[in-house]
C-alpha cells in the first residue's frame, strides 16, 4: 500500500511540473519495464523524470546538462545523469547515465530512444548494462 501511495505522490509532482509527459517502454529501475516519463524544463538543460512500475515501484530524475539540435530541427540528442531508486523487495539506490535522440514532431508529440545504463551502490553493489527505452510523449506548449 505504502508503494502505492509513493507511486501516486511522484506521479502528480511530475505531471503538475512537466512541459512533456508520456509513457517509456523499456527497461527502468529495479525489473520494471514501463514507466510514466516526464520532462521538466530547467535553466540549463531539463530534468528527464520517470516513475516505473512492475514487480516495486522505481524512481529517476536524471538531468540532461546537453540537449542539442543534431542536423534538422526537430531531431535532438542528450546526455545526462541523475539518482535512481527502486523500492520492491528490497531498496535500491544508485546513479544512472543517459544518452539519447528524440524527434519532436509539429504536431504536440516526441518519440525518443535512449539508453540508460546503472550503477547500484545501495543495498546490492551491481553495475547494468541495460537499459534501453522507448519514450512517447504529449507536449503542453
Amino acid at each position: 500500500m505504502k508503494h502505492l501511495i509513493l507511486a501516486f505522490f511522484m506521479i502528480a509532482s511530475v505531471a503538475l511540473s512537466a512541459q512533456e509527459i508520456g509513457i517509456r517502454f523499456g527497461q527502468v529501475s529495479g525489473s520494471n519495464n514501463v514507466a510514466v516519463d516526464g520532462i521538466i524544463p530547467t535553466g540549463s538543460g531539463r530534468i528527464h523524470a520517470n516513475v516505473s512500475f512492475g514487480d516495486g515501484v522505481g524512481l529517476d530524475a536524471l538531468w540532461d546538462l546537453l540537449y542539442k539540435p543534431l542536423g534538422e530541427d526537430n531531431l535532438n540528442w542528450y546526455v545526462g545523469v541523475g539518482p535512481s531508486a527502486y523500492f520492491g523487495d528490497k531498496f535500491l539506490l544508485g546513479a544512472s547515465g543517459e544518452i539519447g535522440l528524440e524527434y519532436t514532431f509539429d504536431a504536440p508529440i516526441s518519440i525518443g530512444v535512449d539508453y540508460r545504463p546503472t550503477f547500484w551502490i545501495v543495498e546490492d553493489t551491481d553495475f547494468e548494462w541495460g537499459g534501453f527505452g522507448l519514450n512517447i510523449r504529449y507536449r503542453f506548449n
